[in-house]
């Protein structure tokens, strides 16, 4: 009885686990470039259970073990919105940003200006270019992004004279799987995976005027919401009937005859 108490609460807690994440999902529809998580399970044997009345030796338990997280990396739709400094990037690339905590990694191409001059994204991280920040002065005008990240500008009062202020620095990576995320948008490589310049003959272009939309598929996971819920139910359910039986076998084996 106790073994199935153990075996019901670890599926509980996996159960709350995708819960989590399936509502983090959720809550970030409508996030720029957001990417969708989801969860691994894997069952769990264990032969710890001994008792002479088994028929065999030992009796497994089958337990619900959380293995990991996984990121789907799939490319979520293009919006036009018409801000000539929104981007989108079309391809297995990323570009890269200026953090306290170090460059990141971000297909968020919500970009604007900062006080300083500087090309952010919505979160104020600065977008780096192939030579360190990009900076537009305050008489640019008519600023294009070509397909391959170069910023150009119309400079002077009258926005006469073409100028070049930066390329946005684009990168790949191999396994793009193993990086982690380090916000809503935004990603961490680890120590040991560098990442790699995109190559001008790289399936890889910049859409000017347009952002990448978070890829959640929502109709599939309010569905699978649901699913979770109602699989927690039954669990929950479940333990309570065997608590209620273990508190009804004590009760009666405390019975003394009259």
């Amino acid at each position: 009885m106790e073994n199935a108490l153990l075996i019901g609460l670890s599926r509980q807690t996996t159960l709350r686990r995708e819960l989590d994440i399936v509502a983090n999902n959720i809550a970030n529809m409508n996030t720029t470039a957001f990417k969708a998580d989801g969860a691994v399970f894997a069952e769990y044997l264990n032969s710890g259970a001994r008792a002479q009345q088994f028929a065999a030796p030992d009796q497994r338990l089958s337990f619900v073990q959380d293995r990991m997280t996984w990121h789907d990396i799939s490319q979520g739709s293009v919006e036009r919105t018409g801000n000539p400094l929104d981007v989108a990037i079309d391809g297995n690339a990323y570009m890269v940003v200026q953090t306290p905590r170090g460059e990141r990694y971000t297909r968020n191409g919500a970009l604007q200006v900062n006080q300083a001059g500087q090309l952010v994204n919505s979160a104020g991280e600065v977008v780096l270019g192939e030579s360190g920040p990009i900076v537009l002065n305050a008489t640019d005008r008519d600023v294009n992004i070509t397909a391959d990240g170069t910023v150009r500008v119309r400079e002077g009062t009258k926005g006469t004279t073409d100028a070049a202020r930066g390329k946005i620095r684009l990168v790949a990576f191999a396994n793009p799987q193993l990086l982690q995320k380090d916000g809503s948008s935004t990603f961490a490589a680890p120590a040991n995976m560098l990442p790699q310049p995109v190559p001008a003959t790289a399936n890889v272009r910049v859409v000017q005027g347009s952002v990448e939309r978070s890829n959640v598929r929502g109709v599939v996971e309010m569905t699978r919401m649901i699913e979770l819920s109602r699989a927690y139910t039954e669990v929950a359910n479940m333990l309570q009937q065997r608590s209620d039986l273990r508190r009804t076998a004590i009760e009666r084996l405390a019975e003394v005859p009259a």
